[in-house]
């Protein structure tokens, strides 16, 4: 069996009284993030996870936000189609490792239906997707929750 390893980064700007959609999940807040998608800073840094491990560029390449065809789209529907894409080249995703962080809302809450969300798009078993949050202690643009970072380790395998 050959394996490969890659790994995800996004970050987005918050802006007040917009969508905050985290792993497919709104989150109650008084600021969400912003982007041309639903963007979901989780599921961008896995599908950028996904799509470096099997050497297809980024989520950018694919999903283009100068094209209108992905504005406001649920990113769900790009991780479906980044399992596609590795699934016609004969891999598999075997797991996803992932960390958020921000300073608010308390993630913890949310974890269980954002791996119900992550697993069925992805086409895996919910113990096989891991999410962590961690805050910047109140340092830097997250800590004044100007923005959110994820980041994603995902695994492919090919038999």
């Amino acid at each position: 069996m050959k394996i490969k390893v890659g790994f995800g980064f996004d970050v987005h700007q918050m802006k007040e009284g917009h969508p905050f959609v985290v792993g497919g999940v709104e989150l109650e807040h008084h600021s969400g993030a912003f982007g041309h998608s639903d963007a979901d800073v989780l599921v961008h840094a896995v599908c950028d996870a996904i799509l470096g491990a099997a050497n297809l560029e980024d989520i950018g390449y694919h999903f283009p936000n100068t094209d209108p065809k992905w504005k406001g789209i649920s990113s769900l529907l790009l991780l479906e189609e980044c399992v596609r894409l590795i699934a016609a080249r004969g891999w598999t995703l075997g797991n996803i490792d992932s960390m958020l962080c921000l300073e608010a809302p308390k993630i913890k809450p949310y974890i269980p239906q954002m791996k119900e969300k992550l697993a069925l798009a992805a086409g895996l078993d919910v113990e096989d997707i891991s999410i962590k949050a961690t805050t910047n202690e109140t340092m830097g643009f997250i800590g004044r929750e100007e923005g959110v970072v994820a980041y994603a380790v995902c695994l492919l395998e090919k038999k």
